[in-house]
Parts: structure tokens; C-alpha cells; sequence
């Protein structure tokens, strides 16, 4: 299993599962195992707890774009 890991500041906050909306410096931890399935950890910097993004079941159909979106949506959260 392939993870990312990337630290960002998201001023407007990030919607969760499990707390609701996070904001601050957070960091972002995208899995992807060989079938393209991808799984979206979020975490406040040097906390322990993480928590999911909503949605569910999520799948890549090429396990190379990865990387690609891992990026873009780090942009995208950063922006929140």
C-alpha cells in the first residue's frame, strides 16, 4: 500500500466524518492499495487522532494517478 502525506493550512476549515470541520495546519494522508482503492486520513499537525473525509468507497482506476491526486486535493482543501 502506497501512502502521501502533506501538511497544509486550510484558514476556512475542512469538513470531517467524525468532529465536523477542522481548520488550522493540518495534514492530509491519502492511501492506495493495488486495486486503486484510496482511503483520506486528515489530522490536525502532531496530533494523534485522525479522521476520514466524507464519502466513501473510493477508487482510482489507474493506481499511477496516485500521486496526481493526492496533489490536487491538498490544493483544493488548502484552499477551503
Amino acid at each position: 500500500m502506497e501512502q502521501k502525506s502533506s501538511i497544509f493550512t486550510a484558514s476556512n476549515g475542512v469538513m470531517t466524518e467524525e468532529v465536523g470541520v477542522i481548520s488550522g495546519e493540518l495534514e492530509l494522508r491519502t492511501s492506495c492499495d493495488e486495486e486503486g482503492n484510496l482511503s483520506l486520513r486528515i489530522t490536525y499537525v502532531g496530533a494523534e487522532e485522525w479522521y476520514t473525509l466524507p464519502g466513501k468507497e473510493y477508487r482510482l482506476h489507474d493506481v499511477r494517478d496516485h500521486e496526481v491526486v493526492h496533489r490536487l486535493l491538498v490544493s483544493v482543501l488548502e484552499r477551503s
